[in-house]
């Protein structure tokens, strides 16, 4: 009776881990369609788009429908978007630019910030970081007209300051860092001291290689909300040739469906390489944002 008993919870679990990993690869396969979409999307004629997606792009009757493989494969959209499309290409690099210089302030700003904030005891040390949670949680809705004014007045309204700056001293970045700060060992700090390293030294030396997780998952964070990026170039920038990446993909129009699709794929390559480099830091990144005091 024992062995029966201790085979049918071992048959249980086997059942129940199969289970399991099948709606897991259900999930993942419902998850990764959209790139799917995208990729058949990029290969596909706009005639034979509009077909399928009559329903959706005009006034046509019935349903969208959707292949996985193409009737007819071509890379004209791709071909179309690489030598036919310059605003797609000044839209993208303004992206990377704005991408680029938001993590070279995070790195200048936010990294010397979120160590301060988790080493060093001052007076007003939990009202700053209780102020930073509260500023994070805040939607741009709430603070854009703030932001509007002060950029105003600062001659930076119409620029890409306007949007860079706001970016630069996200509070997101610096309350991520400050959790991985924050779990650094005291010892090792003052055993650094006592070996008469320096305040400078012992940042150098020990919080940026044990915070490299923290600092590499907020970096992977923000990069991919620049990347996507919406409301904030669209209320501070009237000039469309400062307009980042994001703002271009609305602007096409039912009648070349094929190359938004294929401007979509490219724009998402970066984000995903990036992604796939970094994948362990953002998991830890999340893991830690997700962790209460």
């Amino acid at each position: 009776m024992t062995n029966i008993s201790t085979g049918e919870k071992s048959g249980k679990r086997r059942g129940g881990k199969i289970l399991t990993e099948l709606c897991l690869a259900v999930a993942a396969i419902i998850m990764v369609s959209p790139v799917f979409f995208l990729v058949t999307g990029s290969l596909m004629g706009t005639a034979e788009a509009k077909e399928y997606l009559g329903p959706v792009l005009s006034d046509a009757k019935g349903f969208a429908v959707w292949r996985l493989i193409p009737r007819y494969p071509t890379l004209g959209n791709v071909v179309a978007l690489f030598f036919d499309s310059p605003e797609f290409f000044k839209m993208f690099w303004n992206t990377m630019l704005l991408a680029a210089g938001t993590l070279a302030g995070q790195l200048l700003f936010a990294v010397p910030g979120a160590w301060g904030l988790a080493r060093y005891p001052f007076p007003g040390r939990g009202v700053i970081y209780r102020l930073y949670i509260l500023l994070m949680m805040m939607p741009f809705q709430v603070l854009m007209l703030p932001e509007y004014v002060v950029l105003d007045d600062m001659g930076l309204f119409d620029t890409p300051w306007s949007v860079l700056l706001p970016a630069v001293f996200s509070t997101f970045s610096v309350f991520l860092m400050y959790r991985f700060f924050s779990e650094i060992p005291e010892e090792i700090i003052e055993a650094a001291r006592m070996d008469g390293a320096g305040e400078v030294q012992i940042f150098l030396r020990i919080g940026l290689p044990l915070g490299i997780s923290g600092i590499f998952s907020a970096l992977l964070l923000q990069f991919l909300e620049c990347c996507n990026m919406i409301e904030q170039p669209l209320a501070f920038l009237k000039d469309k040739s400062l307009w980042p990446l994001a703002l271009y993909l609305p602007e096409i129009d039912a009648s070349r469906i094929g190359l938004a699709f294929a401007a979509s794929l490219v724009a998402l390559l970066p984000a995903l390489l990036l992604f796939l480099i970094g994948q362990d830091y953002l998991e830890e990144g999340i893991a830690a944002s997700a962790l209460k005091e």
